[in-house]
C-alpha cells in the first residue's frame, strides 16, 4: 500500500469541503487577514477585519492610515503594534510599487513587510488558485506525525509535502491537514483512538 496516497485519500474524503476560515472578498483582504492571523485564531481575525476593511477598503486607504487607529481596530488579534506597522507598510508598498494590486508571485509577496512564506502561499493558493502549500503550525504538526513529512522546520516540511502530495492537490491538502489538526490531531492531546488514520499513521505505529 502507498501510505501517502492512502492518507491523502482519506483526508480528502473526510475534509473535501474544507477551505480557509478567514473571511475575505479580494486578494487585498486575504493578504491583510493572513498577516493578522499570525499567532492567533482565524475567528479572532474575522472579528476585527469587518471593521478594518470598511474603514480601509483598499491598499491606498490603509497605506495612509493613522497607525494608532489601526492598532485600536486590530487589538484583539494580539501583537497589534507590530501587525499594525506591518500591514500599513505592506499596503504602502502595494500602492507605490504594485499599483494597489496584490502581486501573484511568491518572491513579490514575500517582499512585502511582514509577509512571510506562509502568508504568501496562502494568498497564492486561495486568492489566485496557484498550486502552493502553506505550512502553518497545524500543517507542520500533522504532516510530520502522519509521516507525509519528516522535517524539523517548516521550509523542509513544505519541500517534502510537495513531493508527497500531487501538485493538483497542494491547495486542498493544506486545508485537509489544518482541519484534521483542529478536529482530531490536537497539539497537546491528539485523539489517536478516534482517528480514521490511526492504522496507517507513523506516530500511532510507534506507540
Amino acid at each position: 500500500m502507498d501510505l501517502n496516497a492512502e492518507i491523502l485519500r482519506r483526508l480528502e474524503e473526510t475534509y473535501r469541503e474544507a477551505k480557509t476560515e478567514l473571511e475575505y472578498t479580494s486578494p487585498y483582504q486575504l493578504l491583510i487577514a493572513a498577516m493578522l492571523s499570525a499567532q492567533t485564531t482565524d475567528r479572532q481575525v474575522n472579528a476585527v477585519t469587518g471593521t478594518l476593511f470598511r474603514k480601509y477598503p483598499d491598499a491606498a486607504s490603509l497605506a495612509g492610515a493613522d497607525i494608532s487607529e489601526v492598532e485600536t481596530i486590530i487589538r484583539g488579534c494580539g501583537f497589534y503594534h507590530v501587525k499594525a506597522k506591518n500591514i500599513t507598510a505592506a499596503a504602502k508598498m502595494l500602492a507605490e510599487r504594485f499599483g494597489g494590486e496584490v502581486p501573484r508571485t511568491l518572491g513579490e509577496l514575500m517582499s512585502l513587510p511582514g509577509a512571510g512564506r506562509k502568508t504568501a502561499n496562502v494568498v497564492l493558493s486561495n486568492a489566485f488558485g496557484v498550486p502552493a502549500i502553506a505550512v502553518d503550525t497545524h500543517v507542520f504538526r500533522v504532516s510530520n506525525r502522519l509521516g507525509l513529512a519528516d522535517a524539523k522546520d517548516v521550509e523542509k516540511t513544505e519541500e517534502q509535502l510537495k513531493k508527497a502530495v500531487p501538485r493538483e492537490k497542494w491547495g486542498g491538502a493544506h486545508h485537509w491537514l489544518i482541519r484534521h489538526g483542529r478536529r482530531v490531531c490536537h497539539a497537546r492531546k491528539p485523539d489517536c483512538a478516534g482517528c480514521f488514520l490511526n492504522d496507517i499513521c507513523k506516530s500511532a505505529r510507534v506507540k
